[in-house]
């Protein structure tokens, strides 16, 4: 069974919809909108399955105004259902998916903050849903949402240009200001951007408790390469883009590489560890703000700098480290930086 999950989606089912199941799921995502227009990442605790087949109850339920509305922009939440139901209008011409779509696009507009950034979550501030969040790409993808619907790109630019493109370039413009205030400045020198950030005071901050106010390799990747995306890149977008590059080449883990292995000494049976691999590179998914060195967590909350340390069930469960940047490095800025003149 097809489920809308934070690890996997299947492209087809993102960016063709099978004629078969087209309304199905479709009309599952016009069941599950909320007030506010955006899209909840779960249904009763679980990850969101839009094949599946709601009760009556469950629809009654669902359609009752006071309903929570939980709307975020987490786990690809809302991005997700727009570029489907874009889809799925451009496939069935049923008005009421690109109808859905807009009130998704007008979702994104309305949670946008002053300064450009987006929370998590939107009505719902409470917690750490207030930050400004990239943490697993939500703000970048976003923000390429709405650069594709402003530049007329793929189905959801093809439909929503016309009634939401100006607004979309508007916003982008005003998301951009907001990622080039909250790149880390260490000691005077740029470095890369944190997971999640205050919103009044753009500096990182803490969500999940093993989520500390840290540098973030895997988000800082998909931050540059949305400003690699930009047209004609002002300077300040070279700066930064190219102080990024820097940072990941001085901060890579030579010659290690992370190896799953069977420990049945260990509570899960399984462990992750760093094994010597001559000429490769590793780098930790978060780096302290203070010495920019790897930093850990357990689930209580308290930093640690030895990977060993973090209980085995963290180490199983979470990719600490990860070769996020390489490609980057190798491929991508070298292109960009000859296509730019650099």
């Amino acid at each position: 069974m097809i489920k809308f999950s934070t690890l996997a989606f299947t492209g087809a089912l993102l960016l063709a919809p099978l004629s078969a199941m087209a309304d199905h799921i479709a009309d599952n995502m016009l069941l599950l909108q909320t007030a506010s227009g955006g899209w909840s990442k779960q249904y009763k605790g679980v990850a969101v399955d839009y094949t599946r087949t709601f009760t009556a109850a469950e629809i009654a339920e669902l359609q009752q105004p006071g309903r929570k509305d939980d709307a975020t922009i987490d786990n690809k939440a809302t991005t997700y259902e727009i570029t489907y139901l874009s889809t799925a209008f451009k496939n069935e011409k049923n008005p009421k998916y690109i109808a859905a779509a807009r009130r998704g696009v007008d979702y994104l507009l309305k949670a946008q903050y002053a300064n450009g950034g987006w929370p998590q979550f939107y009505p719902d501030l409470s917690s750490y849903h207030h930050q400004i969040t990239y943490n697993d790409d939500a703000m970048v993808r976003v923000l390429n949402l709405l650069q594709d619907i402003g530049e007329g790109k793929g189905d959801a630019g093809a439909q929503l240009r016309g009634s939401h493109g100006a607004k979309s370039t508007q916003a982008v413009a005003k998301g951009l200001e907001c990622v080039l205030a909250t790149q880390v400045k260490i000691g005077g020198t740029l470095t890369i951007w944190g997971a999640q950030y205050d919103e009044v005071t753009l500096k990182p901050a803490k969500a999940r408790a093993y989520e500390l106010a840290s540098l973030a390799s895997s988000e800082s990747v998909s931050i540059v390469r949305f400003l690699m995306r930009q047209p004609n890149p002002s300077a300040k977008i070279k700066t930064a883009v190219q102080a990024a590059g820097v940072w990941f080449d001085t901060h890579r883990m030579r010659d290690l590489a992370t190896k799953k292995i069977d420990d049945p000494t260990q509570e899960t049976g399984k462990d992750v560890i760093l094994v010597a691999q001559p000429g490769a590179s590793l780098w930790a998914r978060f780096y302290d703000l203070q010495n920019q060195r790897p930093l850990y967590a357990n689930r209580d909350g308290k930093a640690l700098t030895d990977y060993m340390q973090v209980p085995n069930e963290r180490r199983v469960g979470y990719a600490w480290h990860g070769t996020w940047p390489d490609k980057l490095l190798k491929d991508d800025i070298p292109k960009w930086k000859a296509a730019n003149g650099l």
